[in-house]
């Protein structure tokens, strides 16, 4: 643990210690806490009316924050497109992943398991309407909130090369809403805001408490989860409040795989030291994941409030890469694909002269088993050397990392006697990945490489200060606006020098570095940081039947320049029952600092060649980068377009959005290049230890132009025949990109499919949930388009997936749920070249997962 999270945690701790020791503090709160003057009747009046309010699934009515610097609004009153989920709505599931969750309630945003994906697979890439997981900004209690370390070396095409927030690091039991606003924001956000803004209202009750346990598995009997949470609320003086959420977890991995057909042709053979499966495709293993977190707020008498939030959380995640064959692997095993074994000759790599002094005998390989006679020879022979000697079944490396995530802010806002509101906030995030890699060589140690390797670690660190205004000019109009500076550093944190060294066998052959992740070396370890800032404004005119809106930002970055953008929002309300929006926005997002100058090395399976290749991503100034058109990266500009409706069908609310989405300078990786060897020598120098054994290289590029389109509709009913005691809901999106202009020297036609097609063009999802007595039943179909994917080489069907849960509340405070996802056990289409390939059954980016149908049962008891 860095001495900066140390910290953090040691101020959580003692904020906890604050309350329990019972110290006095000046009175502040948040707006909305509840008062302790309030009589017992006054309490439970509120309590019944925010029970009704979070079963109530009616999209008019439901109060918003977001996208807006004016008062709160419904939902249907805003300007702009914004879904509205309950604490209910994201409770009553057996995921207790926040992504998960919040992916099988709004069908624009979109993360899979990620199984094979280096850095991936320990963050998950997750994507709003179509776009990189960068382009979306993330909100707590309506703040900025810090990117993640991981940059998604792969992610399927559209994640790769993005570096977006974590959301896993929120707990659900955390929140009291969170707030889905599909439209552009920049002008009134800064940064990311290009596909929308999500923001996590968290629970701010001082009083009461919760406590549940969750147990899950899978239908195929492996994937178990056990997850223990709880919230309490807690007074702070008379009026203020501290809210304070744990969460604890474990999650098995799971397996989808079959034996490859190289692995069980060895097997056949003789070599019984293969695994079987030799290669496991599944879910990763999650250990000690540990979220805690904290929202305050308490007023001064004299009206200002104090307010903040923070957070520590932890977990290690553990998965797996591709099996490396004993016979075949390339700068390992063999040198020749597999007709003779790569034998080192020690003497030669002391001595540093390539004369074959050992005289080490060749042993070739004959219907996949290597010449016994010849091996028991390099054995018995203490100067030569095979990698058989220390994996004669071959090897499947581990990977994974412990993350450290942890953040604070603190505020202070109030008004002035004429009526201005002010607020002023600073905070400090930090995400950190401390990579490891395990059941696997340094190939170029010979017998001396370790077998489990620490590459060095990424680290991304924000600090932010905000000071907004905002003034009511009158009954009809709203002035606000503000300045912000933000500053974030990208480290990138040394290996040991066994994970980046080159052995004295990498002369003969032998590849350097950790096998399937090299360490970072002292060349490429190093820190960058960049500095913006920013000051906007936006007015807002309310009539009897309209709303209308106007925002600009101006913002200098000390890396790229400065931008400017502004926005225009409206909403016609022509009647009770019908209303019209729409907007027009310019948009960017800046490149990060990890983009700019971070590099990776990705073992991925070429269906060409049908083996293993290592690719390289490089920075775009390299000078190997910029023999193939790399230059200085810029800020991605975009325009948004929204114009939608809100109407009633009788008892049935329906809102209805289309939305476009113009991206120029877009940023991504490019095609691979294959290197040439003075290409190789040029990236030795650079500090990538790894590249004598890289085949191909990549580099970040703003060298095309997207169009993303399409449409949303939310509708609810609530049918008065049953009670009102049934909610019916449908939500239904269609999202498509095209690449409308692109460079054909950096983005080939794979590139091109991988962003039009990797995720689904349409999904949509239809849930009924029912109350009798103490009773309570859920059911959702969804329904996921096909996709491609490009690791495969296929386009994979849609498919139908079917929850139910059964609830029973048996007081005001104990209840237990059980339930399933994917009840039905559905399993995506199965990979035809499964076995001739790398084992995986099914399509590892299946957009709803591929373990099959999952069970659980949940425990909850209020205080």
């Amino acid at each position: 643990m860095t001495n900066g999270s140390f910290k953090q945690v040691l101020l959580f701790l003692g904020m906890i210690g604050v309350v329990l020791s019972g110290l006095s503090f000046p009175a502040f709160a948040q707006e909305g806490s509840s008062s302790s003057s309030q009589t017992d009747g006054e309490k439970k009046e509120d309590e019944d009316k925010d029970k009704k309010e979070e079963e109530d699934t009616s999209i008019y009515g439901t109060m918003v924050v977001t996208g807006s610097r004016a008062r709160p609004r419904s939902a249907t009153e805003s300007m702009v497109p914004i879904d509205v989920l309950s604490i209910g709505d994201i409770a009553n599931q057996g995921e207790v992943d926040i992504t998960n969750q919040l992916r099988n309630l709004v069908p624009s945003f979109n993360v899979n398991s990620q199984p094979i994906s280096d850095a991936a697979t320990v963050v998950r890439p997750a994507n709003l309407r179509g776009l990189a997981p960068d382009h979306t900004l993330v909100l707590v209690n309506g703040k900025r909130r810090h990117r993640a370390a991981v940059i998604y070396w792969l992610g399927n095409g559209v994640a790769d090369g993005a570096q977006g927030p974590d959301i896993s690091a929120i707990p659900s039991i955390a929140l009291r809403q969170v707030e889905v606003l599909r439209d552009g924001a920049s002008a009134q956000y800064g940064s990311d805001a290009i596909a929308g803004v999500m923001n996590f209202m968290l629970k701010d009750s001082r009083e009461g408490a919760t406590l549940e346990v969750r147990n899950g598995t899978y239908q195929e009997g492996d994937g178990d989860a056990l997850t223990f949470s709880g919230n309490v609320g807690l007074p702070w003086g008379e009026s203020g409040f501290i809210n304070l959420s744990f969460e604890y977890g474990q999650t098995d991995p799971t397996n989808r795989s079959v034996q490859r057909d190289d692995a069980a042709l060895l097997i056949a053979a003789g070599n019984n030291n293969v695994a079987d499966p030799a290669q496991v495709w599944g879910s990763p293993e999650i250990e000690d994941d540990l979220k805690l977190w904290a929202n305050f707020g308490h007023t001064f008498s004299g009206g200002q409030s104090f307010y903040g939030h923070a957070n520590y959380v932890s977990k290690t995640v553990t998965g797996g890469f591709y099996f490396r064959n004993p016979n075949t692997r390339s700068s390992v095993y063999s040198a020749d694909g597999g007709e003779t074994l790569l034998i080192g000759d020690l003497l030669d790599a002391r001595d540093g002269v390539l004369d074959g002094s050992a005289d080490c005998p060749t042993v070739p390989i004959v219907n996949g088993v290597p010449d016994q006679a010849a091996l028991a020879a390099v054995f018995a022979d203490p100067n030569c050397f095979s990698f058989q000697e220390l994996f004669p079944g071959g090897f499947t490396p581990s990977f994974g990392g412990d993350v450290i995530d942890n953040s604070i802010l603190a505020g202070i806002k109030g008004a002035t006697s004429d009526g201005l509101y002010w607020d002023a906030s600073a905070s400090y995030g930090s995400n950190e990945v401390d990579f490891f890699i395990f059941n696997t060589v340094n190939a170029s140690l010979g017998p001396d490489t370790p077998t489990s390797f620490d590459p060095g670690l990424y680290k991304q660190e924000e600090v932010s200060v905000n000071f907004d205004v905002s003034y009511p000019l009158s009954e009809m109009a709203n002035i606000a606006g503000g300045v912000e500076y933000r500053e974030e550093t990208f480290e990138i944190g040394l290996g040991q020098q066994e994970s980046y060294q080159i052995g004295g066998l990498a002369e003969q052959g032998f590849s350097a570095a950790s096998n399937g992740f090299p360490g970072f070396s002292p060349l490429a370890a190093g820190s960058w940081s960049r500095a913006n800032f920013a000051f906007y404004a936006d007015l807002e005119l309310t009539g009897e039947k309209w709303t209308a809106g106007v925002a600009s930002r101006f913002e200098d970055f000390d890396d790229f320049g400065t931008t400017m953008n502004s926005k225009f929002a409206f909403n016609y309300r022509f009647n009770e029952a019908f209303a019209t929006r729409g907007s027009i926005s310019s948009g960017f997002r800046a490149p990060t600092p990890g983009q700019s100058n971070a590099f990776n090395v990705s073992t991925e399976f070429d269906l060409v060649a049908m083996e293993l290749v290592n690719n390289g991503t490089i920075p775009s100034s390299s000078a190997v980068a910029r023999l193939r058109g790399g230059e200085p990266l810029v800020a991605e500009k975009s325009i948004n377009y929204t114009l939608g409706t809100i109407f009633k069908l009788g008892p049935i609310d329906v809102t209805l959005d289309y939305f476009n989405i113009e991206l120029k300078d877009r940023l991504a990786v490019t095609q691979l290049f294959a290197l040439t060897d003075q290409e190789v020598e040029d990236l030795l120098a650079e500090g990538v230890t790894s590249a004598a054994n890289l085949q191909n290289f990549r580099f970040f590029t703003n060298d095309f132009e997207t169009e993303t389109s399409g449409f949303d509709l939310v509708a609810t009913y609530k049918p008065q025949s049953l009670g009102g005691n049934t909610d019916f809901s449908l939500v239904f999106n269609k999202t498509e990109t095209s690449v409308e202009e692109f460079n054909p020297d950096t983005l080939d036609a794979t590139r091109i499919r991988e962003l039009q097609e990797g995720l689904p063009e349409i999904r949509y999802n239809f849930a009924a949930n029912h109350r009798m007595g103490g009773w309570r039943f859920l059911g959702r179909v969804s329904y996921f388009d096909e996709w491609f994917d490009s690791e495969d080489g296929q386009v994979y069907d849609g498919e139908f997936l079917v929850d139910a849960e059964i609830a029973y509340l048996f007081d005001d405070r104990l209840g237990i749920t059980i339930g399933g996802q994917n009840v039905f056990d559905t399993f995506p289409q199965e990979n035809p070249g499964a076995r001739s390939g790398v084992g995986n059954l099914y399509s590892q980016f299946t957009p709803f997962g591929f373990n099959g149908g999952f069970f659980y049962a949940r425990v909850r008891y209020d205080f």
